[in-house]
């Protein structure tokens, strides 16, 4: 077997997973509330701000639908068992973290993309204009961001024994970089790490840039200045290219790359007996 033979088996086992459809449902559900609430007794709709609104509930949501996905795809397959028989037949510990990566990615892009139709078909119901390609843009940017999540997901679970260890890899990574990155305590963990304990006075800007490394949510949110016109919102037109959308992008296919590879070196060094 290899790289693919393991995704294929993988996704016949998790195809039928009923939470990971669920998730997504619930996806689908708030982006039908935000196109509807968006023209509901609105005069003149503007699609991009129901795409601005579902932004939001995304950055919250997605990571989500990416983690439930994916934590148990190997920590799962150690505790039962199932591990020794994908490596028996054999295939590498490279190729079933590879495998596993590949089917949760397209289940979640899978998930995400119908969703998305579903608010191109209501956008073209209710709106005056589709606004193909900020549709188009926040779609690509949003399987992104899913995808980040994804690689984490993974990379904790080659990394870890049992579904216990996984399962709270994941919703500490989710705690930290997602609800405290939203609702505001990692900016001030960052202001208080690098401006009150080391002194260094950095600027706001490179706060911003720091909390983008550190969170993919954050690198999310400053990457829609790509699709969004400047000045739409509270996008400014004049902002360093350190918080550019393209920077922005970079940052989260980094995170698409490391944990993954993290996991497999990981993965490699285990004893399995």
């Amino acid at each position: 077997m290899s790289t693919l033979d393991v995704a294929k088996k993988d996704f016949l086992d998790v195809r039928r997973a009923k939470m990971i459809w669920v998730v997504g449902a619930l996806y689908a559900v708030f982006m039908a509330l935000m196109f509807y609430f968006g023209q509901n007794n609105v005069p003149n709709p503007d699609v991009k701000n129901a795409l601005w609104n579902l932004t939001g509930v995304g950055a919250m949501f997605i990571p989500l639908i990416a983690l439930v996905s994916a934590y148990l795809a190997i920590a799962g397959e150690r505790e039962s068992g199932g591990i020794k028989y994908l490596l028996s037949i054999p295939n590498s510990r490279r190729d079933v973290v590879l495998g596993k990566y590949l089917t949760r990615t397209a289940i979640v892009t899978i998930a995400i993309l119908g969703a998305f139709l579903l608010g191109a078909a209501l956008a073209l119901l209710w709106y005056p204009s589709l606004e193909a390609g900020t549709f188009v843009g926040i779609a690509a940017l949003t399987v992104l961001y899913a995808l980040t999540y994804v690689a984490v997901a993974v990379g904790i679970s080659a990394a870890t024994s049992s579904r216990s260890r996984a399962m709270g890899g994941a919703i500490g990574f989710f705690f930290v970089t997602n609800v405290l990155n939203l609702f505001g305590p990692l900016r001030l963990a960052i202001v208080y790490v690098f401006n009150d304990l080391a002194g260094l006075d950095i600027a706001g800007n490179q706060i911003v840039f720091v909390q983008s490394l550190i969170s993919p949510t954050a690198a999310y949110v400053n990457s829609t200045g790509l699709v969004f016109p400047d000045g739409f919102r509270t996008n400014p037109a004049d902002i360093p290219w350190f918080l550019e959308g393209e920077t922005m992008v970079v940052i989260l296919l980094a995170w698409l790359v490391v944990p993954i590879a993290l996991g497999i070196w990981q993965f490699e060094r285990t004893d399995l007996g």
